[in-house]
């Protein structure tokens, strides 16, 4: 018996003895299975490895912010009772920098403001076809046919021949002078009504406010002295149509025709006229200006376009979205017109600060700029604004200058500059003041700037242009 237990507990022991030595091999060879480390690299080598830059996702760049705000649309002041009004012939009143920033401070500035941009905000989203003829009132119907007679007016005045000559042809001086004879007429039917307002002095009162109202008209079509044309005259046409909304003439449901249906036809007008007779740009900025002659096609086309679905900014580079849609989006329009007055082919060349704007994101960006460009470009420029006229429609804010009714510089100031005397003007630096003579602009404000139309015109008489434009090498 002990000998089996002796036994028995033997080959336990051994089973156990032979159990370890299994275990201890297993856990050997796990360790075995890893990599070895890597091997150090032999002495004066170059690790390439250490050298390649880690890759870190790009992080997008804030786009720079504009400390600017776009301006709002201030409220719409009420507007004046008609039968206490005592016209008078609107005169120039900024003549100082002082003149100039009591009219920033004043109720004008912000009923110019208010009248501009509420045109911009009745047309968002609409394109010019939207508006119908049968939803024209009545006045607005009166004033596109005024437009109509000022074109055929244009066209019974053709210009003479100038030999080739790229500077303003004076038939304009002509054309002007059938507008003038026209406008008497011209505003006895629009504002036919407003003999009511006045039971004392029915016809009176209808012929002093077309007289007051028919200055900003006809110095709309631009200078009759230097022949140009600029955003100062494309302004007096819209305030030619603030005074008649002052009037009551047109109502504030005339916006959308008056900003789409109104405004386009003046725009057709106007190049008609500055084709036919090379009107000079009036301050021009050159090929860093927004435009030789128009600004508010831009403000009022962009918010035309201030959620179109899919033309964008950078559509402005497409013949084929210009072919089709420039005749009902103001801004698309007025690119397709700057287009067609170039002698050479492509914006980023001839108009390189539309190119830069047709980078936005989007309308939004776009319209802000704009925006922001009237204010201070317009209304903030003591260079554009010292030729801003006031009546009693628009009036002059309290310790404005007054001008000397008999003096030269009046409402027809410059007009009559070739005909004697010396015409005060500001120019950029601080406001200072100079003196221009009748016999031409001197030498602080540069040489006569010729009419770019007039190279393409010129281009297309000698067929020399065509349809085909040059291009600027490397383009």
């Amino acid at each position: 018996m002990a000998s089996t237990t002796t036994s028995e507990g033997a080959s336990q022991s051994a089973a156990s003895q032979m159990d370890r030595p299994q275990t201890e091999p297993l856990a050997q060879t796990s360790l075995s299975s890893s990599p070895p480390p890597p091997a150090a690299p032999p002495a004066g080598s170059i690790n390439l490895k250490a050298r390649i830059p880690k890759l870190e996702p790009r992080r997008k760049r804030a786009e720079p912010s504009n400390p600017v705000p776009v301006p709002e649309t201030p409220a719409p002041p009420p507007r004046p009772d008609v039968s206490t009004l005592s016209f008078k012939v609107p005169s120039r009143r900024i003549l100082s920098p002082s003149d100039h920033d009591l009219f920033l401070a004043s109720p004008a500035y912000r009923l110019v403001l208010s009248f501009v941009f509420g045109l911009a905000d009745s047309i968002v989203d609409t394109p010019i076809s939207a508006v119908k003829d049968s939803e024209l009132s009545e006045p607005v119907k009166i004033i596109l046919g005024i437009l109509d007679e000022a074109e055929a007016l244009c066209r019974d005045s053709p210009p003479n021949d100038q030999g080739g000559s790229r500077f303003g042809n004076k038939v304009f001086r002509t054309f002007l002078d059938k507008i003038r004879q026209r406008t008497p007429e011209w505003h006895n039917v629009l504002l036919g009504p407003l003999s009511s307002t006045s039971p004392s002095h029915p016809e009176a009162a209808a012929v002093i406010a077309g007289e007051e109202a028919a200055v900003y008209l006809n110095q709309s079509f631009g200078n009759r002295a230097r022949i140009d044309y600029g955003s100062g005259h494309e302004l007096n046409f819209v305030m030619w149509l603030l005074c008649l909304y002052q009037l009551s003439v047109l109502e504030r449901s005339d916006f959308r025709a008056l900003g789409l249906r109104v405004f386009a036809r003046y725009l057709d007008v106007m190049r008609l006229v500055q084709s036919s007779y090379y009107l000079e740009p009036a301050g021009s900025h050159g090929v860093w200006g927004l435009d030789d002659y128009q600004f508010l096609p831009f403000l009022l086309g962009a918010s035309q376009l201030l959620h179109h679905p899919f033309i964008t900014p950078r559509a402005i580079h497409q013949e084929l979205t210009l072919e089709e849609f420039a005749h009902d989006y103001l801004y698309l329009g007025q690119v397709a017109f700057v287009n067609s007055t170039k002698t050479v082919k492509g914006l980023r060349w001839h108009s390189p600060m539309l190119d830069d704007i047709s980078s936005a994101k989007n309308w939004s960006k776009v319209e802000g700029g704009m925006r922001r460009m009237f204010v201070s470009e317009v209304l903030r420029k003591l260079p554009v604004m010292q030729h801003f006229l006031f009546g009693s429609l628009i009036p002059a804010a309290d310790g404005m200058s007054e001008q000397d009714p008999t003096a030269l510089g009046a409402a027809d100031a410059d007009e009559d500059a070739d005909e004697g005397g010396e015409v005060d003007v500001f120019d950029d630096k601080d406001g200072v003041r100079h003196v221009h003579q009748p016999t031409g602009w001197g030498d602080c404000c540069g040489i006569k700037v010729p009419s770019s139309i007039a190279a393409a015109e010129e281009m297309r008489k000698r067929g020399t242009g065509g349809e085909h434009l040059r291009r600027i090498p490397f383009d």
